[in-house]
């Protein structure tokens, strides 16, 4: 009779019990797959995307991180703040008691008070009673806001292109070209702001060949300030780095970048979730199957013959046009199918198990069955488990992003990959490569490391390397 070799066993040693110990075929296992570089790589960068995606309000934001204003701190991740907190005007129609502080927006404005004031500063020389009269005008510099790196959270509309020609001409419409510059120049539009301060504007205006219609919105029209090209164009935009848009907008003006990194975040997690209890359901199922086998074996295959004749896609299809699909929803109808392919692989390894000598001398010393199972077959059976986790991940993705990508999916306005690209394959938008790029080379990414990670635990935990038992 052969014994086992390397039981997870907790020794006692000087230092005390041990609760949690690898055995040694494990450690050597583990330690073939760090030195496949391509895969211990591969699950490194992947758990370090994981871990920025949970922290993704910290990345991928439109509320600030911290806001220092009039000598007190302000951390708006934790709190609500209107726009009266910080005296910033709300938009047309709105009460600044009413909605929350545009960060980004309050951001820009502060940046030009700084530069409007260096600059008039300047202007005023030495003269005392001049330079009071600049820091009255300029009340926030010293305020500021940290924005996170990517400043629009994924829900948010950017329609500031199409809204800031109208206010800046209402503002030169009433005489205030303070107020007119400063919004020039909250949005970057240097040489408009520039045509403001010195005057030139309204000879601009005056000019029909430069502006047709004696408006901003004539200047850009033809194009005769660079600034302006492409103002009031409808979404998707171009990827804009003064505009903070990195990877550009979706047809909807939400940021792609943010969409991508919450999108991640949902495509991940569900892949996992479902996996895990896939994989579950699906070992306890197959080992019940191979180590009761008779009458349980028998009903249990009939029963899975019958779930494999259902199509899973259908039911989802069918359900969500009944029903509004949520995360949960998703993950139970495809868990519900998704458990049948590992029980052929268990129910396998039972059978070949149990017919071992270590199984049969278990049994002689009286061992229950769930010792037998746990302790002594189940540890000898997962290494299809273990090798097939990581495409049964890929193909998580996959279903996730295929169903978002025809409608069934997650209802809109989750961020999602499978939806951003349906966007970027209908006919209008089959120009707007970085619609089409971003989320094609986020998902491919994804998918490569996955794979690689699958082929080097395969590669380590192929049972001819290392076997638990002689």
């Amino acid at each position: 009779m052969s014994s086992p070799q390397g039981s997870a066993v907790a020794p006692v040693a000087a230092g005390g019990p041990r609760w949690f110990e690898l055995d040694p075929i494990t450690r050597r296992r583990l330690q073939r797959f760090r030195r496949i570089k391509r895969g211990w790589w591969s699950f490194v960068i992947l758990l370090v995307a994981m871990a920025l995606s949970l922290i993704a309000p910290l990345l991928a934001e439109s509320r600030a991180l911290v806001v220092w204003h009039q000598g007190t701190l302000y951390l708006p991740t934790f709190q609500y703040l209107e726009m009266k907190t910080f005296g910033q005007e709300a938009p047309v129609g709105w009460d600044g008691n009413e909605i929350e502080t545009e960060y980004l927006r309050l951001q820009r404005e502060w940046d030009v008070e700084r530069v409007m004031h260096a600059r008039d500063r300047n202007a005023a020389g030495g003269d005392a009673a001049k330079l009071a009269a600049v820091d009255a005008r300029y009340p926030n510099r010293d305020n500021f806001v940290v924005m996170p790196p990517i400043p629009w959270n994924p829900y948010q509309n950017d329609f500031s292109s199409n809204e800031i020609l109208p206010e800046i001409q209402r503002a030169l419409n009433a005489g205030n070209t303070d107020r007119a510059e400063r919004l020039a120049r909250r949005d970057g539009l240097a040489d408009l702001a520039d045509a403001i301060n010195d005057g030139s504007i309204k000879a601009l205006l005056a000019d029909p060949a430069k502006s047709p219609t004696g408006t901003v919105a004539g200047l850009a029209r033809t194009g005769a300030l660079a600034s302006l090209k492409g103002l009031g164009a409808p979404p998707p935009h171009a990827p804009n780095a003064a505009q903070r848009h990195y990877l550009g907008t979706d047809a909807q003006g939400r940021d792609v970048a943010s969409r991508l990194l919450y999108g991640f975040r949902i495509s991940i997690f569900f892949a996992l979730f479902l996996t895990l209890s896939a994989q579950i359901v699906g070992t306890i199922i197959g080992s019940l199957q191979g180590y009761l086998a008779g009458r349980f074996d028998m009903i249990s295959q009939r029963v899975i013959e019958v779930l494999i004749a259902i199509p899973g896609l259908y039911v989802v299809i069918v359900l969500a046009a009944l029903f509004q699909p949520t995360f949960w929803m998703l993950l139970a109808i495809l868990a519900l199918f998704q458990w049948i392919g590992i029980t052929f692989f268990m129910r396998t390894e039972m059978y070949r198990e149990k017919t071992r000598e270590y199984c049969l001398a278990a049994r002689s010393y009286g061992a229950s069955h769930l010792r037998i199972v746990f302790r002594h077959l189940l540890p000898n059976c997962l290494t299809p488990l273990v090798t097939f986790t990581p495409f049964a991940v890929v193909g998580a993705i996959f279903a996730l992003t295929g169903l978002d990508f025809l409608g069934y999916g997650l209802p809109a306005p989750t961020p999602s990959w499978g939806e951003l690209i349906d966007q970027a394959l209908q006919t209008q938008n089959r120009d707007k490569l970085w619609l089409i790029l971003s989320p094609f080379t986020a998902l491919t990414i994804t998918l490569v490391l996955v794979v690689f990670i699958g082929e080097s635990v395969r590669e380590a935990f192929d049972p001819k390397q290392f076997a638990r038992y002689e």
